[in-house]
């Protein structure tokens, strides 16, 4: 049973695009628009070396809504993986929901048990790969990260990246805040480390 650190994607990982129309950030929807957010692949390498296993879960809904091929999303997807492969990191498992409960493509629309809030990805992993909840740690920009972390039974971080102030209520219930996977990272390290002490 291994401790995992969830890590959700766009907003944590790569950088949010802002949507030319409305100036929303949003996820990328083209392979060329892709930037890893400066920091972060070395943050994940970190909580690597402290002994999370790396595990990213994360909501694509643009298929379901008409706005992507699935096959444009997970060209899009292999993109962020090669990026933070260059870096040297790697991550155990990959999970993408493509559902949407308001969605415009038939077989995509529908009220799924994986996107976030809800934990199905979470939990499939852990099935899968033998996973430790109460130690590991959801990480996100949203607060439907921070939910689906706690339905799942782990703790979480919120990251707050100012390009995703919209996806979120200001009312966190998270057990840790930080503005930037890099220091969240930090802060998780920390937070690992006295609890093994005090136990």
């Amino acid at each position: 049973m291994r401790p995992t650190a969830f890590l959700d994607r766009d907003g944590v990982l790569n950088e949010l695009v802002r949507e030319p129309g409305s100036g929303v950030a949003e996820s990328p929807l083209e392979v060329d628009h892709v930037r890893l957010i400066p920091g972060a692949a070395a943050a994940a390498a970190g909580l690597a070396r402290a002994g999370f296993m790396l595990v990213c879960v994360s909501n694509q809904p643009a298929a379901a809504k008409g706005n992507a091929s699935v096959v444009k999303l997970r060209a899009i997807h292999e993109q962020v993986i090669a990026l933070l492969a260059k870096e040297g990191v790697t991550f155990a498992a990959w999970r993408l929901c493509l559902h949407h409960p308001l969605g415009v493509v038939p077989e995509l629309t529908k009220q799924c048990t994986c996107r976030k809030p809800a934990p199905g990805m979470l939990l499939d992993v852990a099935a899968e790969l033998g996973v430790d909840l109460a130690s590991s740690w959801m990480v996100g920009d949203t607060d439907a990260d921070v939910a689906a972390g706690h339905a799942a039974g782990c703790r979480t971080l919120l990251i707050q990246n100012p390009d995703s102030f919209h996806k979120r209520l200001q009312v966190t219930s998270a057990d840790l805040v930080a503005e930037s996977l890099a220091q969240g990272a930090q802060k998780m390290t920390l937070h690992q480390l006295e609890t093994f002490v005090k136990n």
